[in-house]
């Protein structure tokens, strides 16, 4: 039988994930939308919508910022057009770092 891994999270993380939580249900809610509408819009089950709403940790972060975009709860406070600048800006700052910089180092070999 194999053991659940147990997680820490620093209290910075779970109080982020419980405001964004928090944002997704009032938006939702402003919206007029149940939980089932929402969550069949998302394309995830009902409970794990809950989860997201909850600020649960062990949701993915794709899942959770797609319910955010859907429910129009503004990421990263800025607009989306202003988003696409902002990442297209840091792609060409990462471009213009070495690569043994962008990339993780090789495994040493220490087997001597």
């Amino acid at each position: 039988m194999v053991k659940p891994v147990s997680r820490t999270y620093s209290q910075y993380s779970l109080n982020a994930l419980e405001l964004l939580g928090q944002l997704v249900r009032e938006a939702r809610l402003g919206k007029g939308m149940t939980t089932t509408d929402l969550a069949a819009r998302a394309g995830i089950s009902r409970a794990l919508l809950q989860r997201i709403e909850r600020g649960d940790p062990g949701c993915s972060i794709g899942m959770v910022f797609e319910v955010a975009a859907i429910c129009g709860v503004p990421l990263f406070d800025l607009e989306p057009r202003l988003l696409s600048s902002y990442l297209t800006l840091h792609r060409e700052k990462m471009a213009l770092l070495p690569k043994a910089v962008r990339t993780s180092p090789k495994r040493v070999k220490d087997d001597f």
